[in-house]
């Protein structure tokens, strides 16, 4: 687009980012079908992993925060990042 070389292909991204992208858009996708953190937690990684107590605090809910958060950024434009090339080390 506009004479620039396109980003990098989808299957040449790591294995890592590739499994993060897949949880921001589904972490996103929940959030906007009204699902609580609890609940995307249980889609993302096992009702088993969810403790009954202390789940303000436990380390889980911060990882399911932030895939939403990421979500949200590429609605807010933040998709186009992965269409520029980008360093080796992202």
């Amino acid at each position: 687009m506009n004479g620039r070389a396109p980003g990098p292909a989808f299957h040449t991204l790591s294995t890592h980012r590739r499994e993060r992208l897949s949880a921001a858009i589904r972490a996103l996708n929940a959030h906007r079908a009204g699902g609580s953190y609890r609940t995307i937690t249980e889609a993302l990684f096992g009702e088993k992993r969810i403790p009954d107590r202390a789940w303000k605090t436990h380390g889980l809910r911060s990882r399911t925060i932030r895939p939403v958060q990421s979500g949200l950024a590429f609605v807010r434009g933040g998709y186009r990042k992965l269409l520029q090339p980008g360093r080796r080390d992202e």
